[in-house]
């Protein structure tokens, strides 16, 4: 029997596939992805289970002999939660825990359990409850056998656990009120918007846990909470900064990450707009991440869903990577003729070769912790948001000229 290492955190076995569309490597991302969730929820992974299958099964999602096997693991080591790495419908949901008998979740209702944690300003929590009731709506079944249980942990924070005579009717009256007082302070948050002025807005993008609000906290000397675990920051924070001369308004968004529930894009539609009307993106990316590249084709896929303005090239955008005192790759001797030279080899001076030919120099290499490179990355946010601010405040041209010349 596996022992866990703490008796007061919840013991978790986690679920993944492999797939036509999703191979060993890609799989094992994800699950590493899903085992961080795991520990930013509060629960402990003590096993990985993993089924290679063409397509998952429509009644249980994984086969009947890996669900045996989990099943005497989960007797074995008195483990009470099972979280699969996909969206389970309710028909599977209702298969699985019925077969199992103990909890089980998806990376969706993992994720809104971790909002629903994180979750400080009022707004915050209504944006989060909306989405929990829109998850919630076509599983109340399966909701209803962990009420009568009293099961609690990961996964059951939120409207659900307080509300156990809860129905459809009522789940329905309940997301048309948050979505109403949404709308009122949708319309609050427009109105502090537009009282702004013509300043030019920046905002901050990037996968979650990539440094933004500890990037944020260095340029706008503010005090945004930042923490190594994922979706630290979920309420948007605005603030006044002046680079040189050119005062900006820098705004720290939520993280975004792979497979985001559809509930929270359309919960968060509000802070996203912070993002749809920037003048200017910083996208942080952390390049010690094996994989930063996929989480950058993850973020500028939501960017073009929520702002085609930046997908078709009409938003200006620096790539921030951050990071760099923790990058590492795999060396080859010069004498070896025979090991093949990867993107794993590659230093940090072979990617700033190829970002900056990709993005026309209009990126930097920095390190938002200890302070690497954070005047390059001024000079070069400075550049960018003085060339908008002109064209909004031209009678201040020759100001920027005089500011130059004085050097």
């Amino acid at each position: 029997m596996i022992e866990k290492r703490d008796s007061n955190i919840e013991s978790v076995v986690l679920i993944g596939v492999i797939t036509k569309e999703q191979d060993e490597e890609k799989s094992k991302e994800y699950l590493d992805e899903l085992e961080f969730l795991t520990f930013t929820a509060g629960g402990e992974v003590i096993k990985r289970f993993v089924q290679k299958l063409e397509f998952p099964n429509p009644k249980t999602f994984i086969g009947s002999g890996k669900l045996e096997e989990v099943k005497g693991f989960l007797k074995e080591n008195d483990v009470k939660t099972v979280i699969f790495d996909d969206e389970l419908n309710p028909a599977q949901l209702r298969n699985i825990e019925k077969f199992l008998d103990t909890k089980v979740l998806d990376r969706t209702n993992l994720i809104l359990d971790i909002f629903a944690q994180r979750a400080q300003t009022s707004y915050a929590r209504t944006q989060v409850e909306l989405a929990q009731c829109q998850y919630l709506l076509p599983r109340l079944t399966r909701m209803w056998t962990h009420l009568e249980r009293q099961k609690g942990g990961i996964g059951m924070r939120g409207p659900g656990e307080t509300e156990i005579e809860t129905d459809r009717r009522i789940i329905r009256d309940k997301i048309s009120l948050l979505k109403t007082k949404l709308k009122k302070i949708d319309r609050q948050m427009a109105v502090q918007r537009k009282n702004r002025g013509k300043m030019v807005r920046v905002a901050l993008v990037g996968y979650t846990n990539v440094g933004k609000s500890t990037l944020m906290n260095v340029i706008s000397k503010s005090d945004v909470f930042a923490e190594n675990k994922l979706f630290a920051t979920l309420d948007t924070t605005v603030r006044k900064v002046v680079i040189r001369n050119i005062p900006f308004l820098l705004t720290d968004t939520v993280g975004f990450i792979r497979k985001l529930p559809t509930q929270l894009v359309e919960s968060f539609k509000s802070t996203l707009d912070e993002v749809r009307e920037a003048d200017l993106l910083l996208h942080v990316v952390d390049i010690s991440h094996s994989n930063f590249e996929d989480h950058i084709d993850s973020v500028n896929k939501i960017i073009s869903e929520i702002s085609p303005d930046s997908d078709n090239g009409n938003k200006p955008t620096i790539m921030v990577f951050n990071k760099i005192d923790a990058y590492r790759h795999e060396t080859i001797d010069e004498d070896d003729l025979t090991t093949e030279r990867t993107k794993e080899h590659y230093t940090l001076e072979d990617w700033k070769k190829s970002w900056y030919a990709r993005m026309n120099n209009q990126c930097v290499f920095i390190s938002a912790l200890n302070k690497q490179n954070l005047e390059e990355f001024k000079k070069l946010v400075f550049e960018e948001v003085k060339k908008i601010h002109v064209t909004r405040f031209p009678y201040n041209d020759f100001l920027y000229q005089e500011y130059e010349e004085k050097g």
